[in-house]
């Protein structure tokens, strides 16, 4: 008869998970900038897009925290610096001259587009990328 006391016997421990290569490293670093092209879908998307692809893969791939915060930085600028040029060019558009502003906004809309392709591209190549007048926001 056995004895009841003996614990049973050790089960080997799960492996634990493999490190990304390097090929899907720079294909997650590429996808934090590529999403803020959300924005042309979604309202929103353009800060949306870069804070979900860094918050679920930051763990795991430990190059994305860096890529991700820099994109959602220069998105929140971006969204920050529309926002603005718009409520200006209503207040404007009162006097007359509003309607000056409204292509500034257009062209800060595109540029924030235009920027994050870029720096995608520059991700999936390996390099880094800094954003112009991006505002550190979330460090």
């Amino acid at each position: 008869m056995a004895d009841e006391s003996t614990p049973p016997p050790a089960q080997p421990l799960p492996d634990p998970p493999a490190s990304p290569s390097d090929q899907q490293a720079r294909t997650w670093n590429m996808w934090c900038h590529l999403s803020a092209l959300a924005g042309l879908v979604v309202p929103f998307g353009n800060v949306l897009g870069p804070l979900l692809v860094w918050q679920l893969k930051k763990h795991e791939v430990p190059s994305v925290e860096i890529h991700g915060k820099a994109a959602l930085n220069f998105q929140l600028t971006v969204l920050i610096a529309v926002v603005a040029l718009f409520v200006v060019a209503l207040v404007l558009s009162f006097f007359c001259i509003g309607y000056l502003l409204f292509p500034l906004v257009f062209a800060v809309s595109v540029a924030g587009i235009v920027f994050g392709v870029i720096a995608g591209v520059k991700a999936n190549e390996g390099k880094d990328y800094q954003y112009p007048y991006s505002l550190n926001l979330i460090n």
